[in-house]
């Protein structure tokens, strides 16, 4: 039974839970093992340390990082206003730009263009402009939350900056392109929950996606549930409370000519644990354009705007993105890629 706090999924979602409880969906959710990113220590940013960055970056997709500046004091202080806010009657959270001082339209939750159970994720979010925070930081209306995130998102948007400019020295380019293209007002952050959902096995609580930014920095808690595609397989990340995670997005990929990996992951549910987390999406401005720093270019130039666009047309029609093949230069680069879909991941 939902709480008063929870979105309603089960009356949402009950077709898909039903097809699934008379069995007539079958999905492989199996997870081969448990892994640790790859841990890169902050303390020393030496060319060692570098290079471990950018291998990370083109082996995994993902890598975590400690001695990051963030306290532990702060990463408490996260986790309990979090709670309260997702607490709050779900009545009042779909009113949140009432209430929490947030833009309109911030507040999300399960999918509403699934289809299909593989489709569903059972969790809720807010969705926050990073412009949002720093407004009402400068503002009478400052909270005990918007001061914590603040704190977190002037941290993790240094490291991205920092992170970006490595990856970029590493392949040989040393321009100011992050500086310019990648300020506070363009990126944004996403405060999660995910309920427990004890109703049926496998579900999951993001479903399977990549990121759609140069890079996302990722606070989580202890519970786990995060996994990611390795070596054709699906492996659980151990969860790591001291560490921030790191993970390369689509535009990366695209800018760096495919050397850096955007690596499809998801969220799966815990059946009596709750589990929260927070997410940094280091973005460029709508109007800035995507082009492969060497050539030959395996993917087209394309604009931010205009990969949004694709990727909400595409989860629009078929209920889940695509995302970079649909920029592959090459038609049987986009089929290579469906037949590796088909007989590999799904």
């Amino acid at each position: 039974m939902d709480s008063i706090s929870d979105p309603p999924f089960q009356k949402a979602y009950k077709f898909l839970l039903d097809k699934t409880q008379n069995h007539e969906e079958n999905h492989d959710f199996k997870v081969v093992e448990e892994c640790e990113l790859p841990m890169i220590d902050l303390s020393r940013l030496d060319e060692i340390v570098k290079e471990e960055i950018a291998r990370a970056s083109q082996e995994w997709g993902f890598f975590q990082v400690v001695n990051h500046g963030i306290s532990r004091d702060v990463f408490t202080r996260l986790r309990c206003e979090q709670e309260k806010v997702f607490k709050q009657p779900f009545q009042k959270k779909i009113k949140e730009d009432k209430f929490f001082n947030f833009s309109a339209g911030s507040y999300r939750w399960g999918t509403p263009t699934a289809t299909c159970l593989r489709q569903l994720s059972w969790s809720e979010a807010f969705h926050i402009p990073l412009s949002d925070i720093i407004d009402h930081s400068n503002g009478s209306s400052t909270t005990l939350l918007s001061s914590t995130i603040e704190q977190f998102a002037t941290i993790v948007s240094n490291l991205a900056q920092t992170l970006a400019d490595i990856l970029a020295e590493r392949i040989g380019d040393r321009s100011s392109f992050f500086k310019e293209n990648c300020v506070p007002k363009t990126c944004y952050l996403r405060l999660n929950r995910y309920p427990p959902c004890s109703i049926a096995d496998g579900i999951h609580g993001l479903m399977p996606h990549t990121d759609s930014d140069f890079l996302t920095i990722l606070y989580q808690d202890q519970v786990g549930g995060l996994q990611l595609v390795k070596d054709n397989k699906w492996v659980a990340v151990k969860p790591n409370p001291n560490a921030l995670i790191v993970n390369i997005g689509d535009l990366f990929q695209a800018w760096s000519n495919g050397i850096y990996k955007s690596v499809e992951h998801r969220v799966m549910t815990n059946p009596k644990v709750e589990r929260f987390s927070m997410a940094y999406f280091f973005c460029p401005s709508n109007a800035t354009v995507i082009e492969s720093c060497t050539q030959p270019s395996i993917y087209k130039k394309f604009s931010f705007q205009e990969y949004r666009q694709q990727v909400r047309d595409d989860v629009q029609k078929l209920g889940s993105k695509i995302g970079l093949p649909r920029f592959l230069t090459s038609v049987h680069n986009y089929q290579d890629y469906y037949e590796y879909r088909i007989f590999n991941i799904d």
